[in-house]
C-alpha cells in the first residue's frame, strides 16, 4: 500500500511538471505541484531498487527466470506503447522518425530528451531503468546483498564519466539521479534490521504507556510535530531545489526531499486512495502521458486548463487499465514457455 501511494505521488509529480513547464504558457499553472519532477524520478528509481531487492531476498531467481518475470513486464508495455506512437505519428502527422532512431528506441536507448523532436521525451528515463534491470540479477546475491548496490553505483558512476553517445542534458539527468536506485536497495537491506529494533522499542514504549497514560498523548503529539517538520523540509527543499546548480548539490537536495517524503508516508496513519490508484498504474501512465497530451492533445485545446487536466487524469487511469490488462495476457502467454 505504502509503496503504491509513493509511486502515485511520483507519477503525478512528473505529469504535473510536464504540463506546467512544457505545455502551459503560464508556469504558474499547477504550481507548486510542478516543482518536484526530479523528486518524482528519484522516487521511481528508489522504489524500483527497493522492490527488486525485497523480492530477490524473499524469492531468489536464476538470471533467466528473473528476466522472464521482471524484464518482460518492463519491456512488453514499452514495446506496445512506442510502436503505437510511431504508427500514430506516421499516419496522423506524416512523421517518420527514421529506421536508426526507431531501432535505438525499440531497444531502449534514448540519447536525447527533446520535447519537440522525440517520440516521447520522458523515455530518457527508460534507458537507466533498463540498465538496472539487466544488471541487477547478474550482481545481486541474497547472502551478500550489500555488495550489489556498491557494484551498481560504481558501475553507473564510471559510465557517466565516460563519453556516452548522449546529449549533455541527458548525461546530466543520469548524473543527478545516480544514487536513488542503489539507495533503494540499501533501504530494503537495512529495513528488516530497523524493523526488529523498532519492535524492541515498541514493546518497551507500550509497557511505559500502560504505566503512564499521558505518554500516549505525548507520543501522538511528537509524531504530529515530526510530520510537520518533514512537511516543512519537503516544501523548502522542493522550492529551493538547486536545479541548474552543481550536479552533486541538485542530487543531494532532491534525495533529501525524497527521503523526507518517504518518512512522512511511513509516519502517517491513514491511506490516500487516490495516490494508491495512480500508483497501481504509474508505469503505464509514465509510458503514455506525454505523447497523448503533447502530440495528440484533445482536451487542453478545447477546455479550461484545470478541467482538461482532470479529464486527462481520468483518461490515463482508464487507458492505463486497458494497457495493463493487455500486457497481463501477453506476459502470461510468454511465461508459459519454460526458461
Amino acid at each position: 500500500m505504502l509503496t503504491q501511494e509513493l509511486k502515485g505521488l511520483a507519477i503525478l509529480a512528473v505529469l504535473f511538471s510536464h504540463v506546467g513547464y512544457f505545455l502551459s504558457t503560464d508556469q504558474r499553472f499547477l504550481f507548486p505541484l510542478t516543482i518536484m519532477a526530479g523528486v518524482g524520478v528519484n522516487l521511481f528509481l528508489f522504489l524500483s531498487g527497493y522492490g527488486l531487492t525485497v523480492s530477490s531476498i524473499k524469492t531468489p531467481l536464476p538470471v533467466l527466470a528473473f528476466y522472464k518475470k521482471r524484464l518482460l513486464r518492463l519491456l512488453v508495455p514499452f514495446w506496445l506503447v512506442i510502436s503505437s506512437f510511431f504508427a500514430l505519428d506516421f499516419f496522423l502527422h506524416h512523421q517518420f522518425y527514421g529506421w536508426s532512431y526507431m531501432f535505438k528506441s525499440m531497444v531502449g536507448f534514448f540519447p536525447r530528451a527533446d520535447v519537440y523532436m522525440d517520440v516521447n521525451s520522458p523515455f530518457w528515463f527508460f534507458t537507466p531503468i533498463l540498465f538496472y534491470y539487466v544488471l541487477f540479477p547478474l550482481i545481486f546475491r541474497a547472502k551478500h546483498s550489500w555488495v550489489a548496490p556498491v557494484i551498481l553505483y560504481v558501475s553507473s558512476y564510471v559510465l557517466t564519466k565516460t563519453s556516452l553517445p548522449v546529449t549533455v542534458d541527458v548525461m546530466r539527468l543520469y548524473q543527478v539521479h545516480l544514487l536513488a536506485f542503489p539507495l533503494g536497495m540499501v533501504f530494503a537491506i537495512i529495513l528488516p534490521l530497523l524493523f526488529r529494533r523498532w519492535q524492541i522499542v515498541k514493546t518497551w514504549v507500550i509497557e511505559v504507556i500502560l504505566q503512564n497514560k499521558n505518554i500516549n498523548l505525548i507520543g501522538s503529539l511528537g509524531r504530529i510535530i515530526l510530520m510537520a517538520g518533514l512537511l516543512y523540509l519537503i516544501g523548502y527543499t522542493a522550492y529551493f531545489s538547486n536545479v541548474g546548480g552543481s550536479v552533486n548539490l541538485e542530487q543531494i537536495t532532491s534525495l533529501v526531499t525524497m527521503g523526507a517524503i518517504v518518512w512522512l508516508f511511513i509516519l502517517k496513519q491513514f491511506e490516500i486512495k487516490v495516490l494508491y490508484l495512480f500508483g497501481i498504474y504509474a508505469y503505464e501512465i509514465y509510458l503514455l502521458h506525454w505523447p497523448v497530451m503533447s502530440h495528440f492533445d484533445f482536451l487542453f485545446k478545447y477546455l479550461p486548463g484545470w478541467l482538461a487536466q482532470i479529464g486527462y487524469l481520468v483518461f490515463f487511469i482508464g487507458l492505463a487499465w486497458c494497457l495493463n490488462k493487455l500486457v497481463q495476457l501477453i506476459v502470461v502467454k510468454l511465461s508459459r514457455k519454460k526458461v
